[in-house]
Parts: structure tokens; C-alpha cells; sequence
């Protein structure tokens, strides 16, 4: 299927390993003239070649720290100058860290505020008003199904992740008329690198294996198996064409049947 993706521009921050990369991958499949960020550039340089031997597309590498403004606006005016006005948009930053309430003092809070509401805001603001101006344009925020069913000892995530998806529907509505869609994916437990810190950050607070927590995570999930990074990949390749273009102001999960409500 021709997505309709050739020769458009992508941004995908967050994009050095993990679903970042492989969304990053599958837009370059797709043809599109891509960029690709995150704070790590000696990391990006390195997840450029792996795209680049699978693609006849060379990424271009952006280091940005997305919890600054200042560098997103530094980050889209290269973006710009470079491979031209930016046509797709990819949210996506890693997660605060995990605890309950009282574990978390006053800062932490904004980290996480910062790291994955305002992040994702203020790439918005960057973009949006050139994909207005075009009337053509594609948002896609990465959350995760904590947003949807709060996870244990996700007090940041639970509640940060839930805010994006009330921005996201706000956004689409604004952006309709314009040929812009805003939507959300929201995958479930992953084989990424976060995952497994995650693993081992319950295994040290509970005292059990890291086998068991992901023994505990795949009987939970219908399908019985973690989530491979590629898939999100193709979904948000879908999300970005134009075959798309009449869904907007979604949350979908990709969680192999994990979420529990209809």
C-alpha cells in the first residue's frame, strides 16, 4: 500500500532507541525526509545508520533536550532550514520515574510535567501554525495505556500521560477544518530499554526477579507476549498518511488486549 508518504517531512523526537526509533524507521521506509532528536547525539548518530541501512533514507540527527523551549524552537528552525517545513510531528519522550504519591517531592512533579505535557505542547505550538498555513498536517502523540488504566506505581506517568490525551482531543478539534489530524498512540508493555529499568526498579522495591515481573506482565496480556517497538512503527506510519486523513482526536491502544474497558 502506498502510504503517501514520500517526500514529506517527519520529526520524531525521543527517536535514539526504544518506539522512538521505530516509528523513525518506519516513516523512513515510507520515503519520507526525515529528522530524528533526542538528547544524545553520539545515540542518534548510531540509530541514523541503523535507519539508514534499512532505508534509502540518511536521518538527520538533532540533539534537543525537549523539556526546553528554547532548544524545540532551535530544533524546528534547523528542522526547517534543512529538509524544509514540518508535515509530521511525532510526540514522544521518555517516562517519569516510577513511586506512589508521597514519594515524589515537588520538583519531580514538574520533571514530569515538563518531560512529557509541556514537551508535547510546545512542539505543537512550533508546527502548527505552518500545517494550518498548508492545511495538511499530521500530529501523533505518544502516551501509553497508563493514561487509559492507571498503572501501579505509575503515579507520574498515570497522571502527566492522561493530560496529553485531553490535549490531543482539544487540539484535533481546533485543527479539523484544517486538514491536520492530532491523534494518540498508547502502546502497552513494550520490549524497550525503559521497560526493562522499569522491571528493575519494581524488582529492587518488591525484592522478586526481573523474570517474574515480566512473567507477571505476559500472562496478564490476552496475547501473551510484549509488544515488539516495530509495531508501533507501522501504526504510526498509517497515522501519518494519507490514507488517515479522516481519524483524528484518538487514543489507540497497542497493548496486545491489555486495557480492560470497551
Amino acid at each position: 500500500m502506498d502510504l503517501g508518504l514520500k517526500g514529506r517531512v517527519a520529526l520524531v523526537t525521543g527517536a535514539s532507541a526504544g518506539i522512538g526509533k521505530a516509528i523513525a524507521s518506519a516513516l523512513a521506509v515510507e520515503g519520507t525526509r526525515l529528522a530524528i532528536a533526542s538528547r544524545s547525539l553520539e545515540k542518534l548518530k548510531a540509530a541514523a545508520a541503523e535507519i539508514m541501512a534499512t532505508s534509502s533514507v540518511e536521518p538527520l540527527p538533532i540533539r534537543c533536550d525537549v523539556t526546553s523551549e528554547k532548544q524545540i524552537e532551535t530544533m524546528v528552525r534547523e528542522v526547517e532550514l534543512k529538509l524544509g517545513q514540518i508535515d509530521i510531528l511525532v510526540c514522544n519522550a521518555g517516562g517519569p520515574p516510577s513511586g506512589n504519591f508521597e514519594s515524589f517531592s515537588a520538583d519531580q512533579w514538574d520533571g514530569a510535567y515538563q518531560l512529557n505535557l509541556k514537551s508535547t505542547v510546545d512542539l505543537c505550538r512550533a508546527v502548527v501554525p505552518g500545517m494550518k498555513a498548508r492545511k495538511w498536517g499530521r500530529i501523533i502523540n505518544i502516551t501509553s495505556i497508563a493514561a487509559l488504566q492507571p498503572a501501579e506505581n505509575l503515579m507520574l506517568s498515570n497522571t502527566v500521560r492522561a493530560g496529553v490525551h485531553g490535549f490531543t482531543k482539544s487540539l484535533s478539534n481546533e485543527l479539523a477544518p484544517f486538514s491536520v489530524t492530532v491523534n494518540c498512540i498508547c502502546p502497552g508493555y513494550t520490549a524497550t530499554e525503559r521497560l526493562n529499568e522499569l522491571a528493575e526498579q519494581i524488582s529492587r522495591v518488591k525484592r522478586v526477579t526481573v523474570e517474574s515481573i515480566y512473567s507477571d506482565w505476559q500472562s496478564a496480556i490476552p496475547m501473551a507476549r510484549l509488544a515488539d517497538p516495530a509495531e508501533m512503527g507501522y501504526l504510526a506510519a498509517f497515522l501519518a498518511s494519507e490514507k488517515a486523513s479522516y481519524m483524528t482526536g484518538l487514543a489507540i491502544n497497542l497493548d496486545g488486549g491489555f486495557v480492560k474497558s470497551i
